[in-house]
């Protein structure tokens, strides 16, 4: 069994833990499925009734940082009040997350975008604080969907 990092995520899927892992690694460099650990006998307690051939624990890695899941049914879903950031040295890196992991429009703001998992992620320039300083960039960052670099250092 691999180590664990003192902090990681733990996603909790509906029921596509797999699916998700294996887009997620496809989309970031430096990625991998650690392990996929499927549920138990679903006679060993009721809450696997069910549940067989799902994921229990879920190990990945995304460009370095380690990540948990699992398919745990639709008790619980993704919010807003959780995102991950990632920060890109160009708008070409911006283009390419977003075209990968944006796949709800009606979340679109800021930069900010919703998978087709329902977890939210910020897809911004690595200096975004440096394209955010005067007003105007503030301003023009906020009517944005996706960031456009160029609208940012041109306002």
């Amino acid at each position: 069994m691999a180590e664990l990092a003192p902090i990681q995520p733990c996603l909790w899927f509906d029921n596509q833990a797999r699916e998700a892992m294996t887009y997620y690694v496809d989309v970031f460099p430096n990625s991998r499925i650690i392990s996929i650990d499927e549920y138990p006998d679903e006679s060993l307690d009721e809450h696997f009734v069910g549940m067989s051939g799902k994921v229990i624990n879920g190990q990945f890695t995304l460009n370095g940082v380690d990540f948990v899941c699992l398919d745990g049914g639709p008790l619980f879903t993704f919010n807003e009040a959780i995102s991950f950031i990632v920060s890109c040295k160009d708008q070409e890196e911006i283009d390419y997350y977003w075209s990968k992991l944006s796949h709800v429009a009606e979340s679109e703001q800021c930069g900010w975008c919703k998978d087709q998992f329902g977890l939210s992620w910020q897809i911004i320039p690595a200096n975004m604080g440096e394209l955010t300083r005067t007003p105007a960039q503030v301003q023009v960052m906020m009517a944005q969907k996706k960031i456009v670099i160029a609208e940012l250092e041109n306002a």
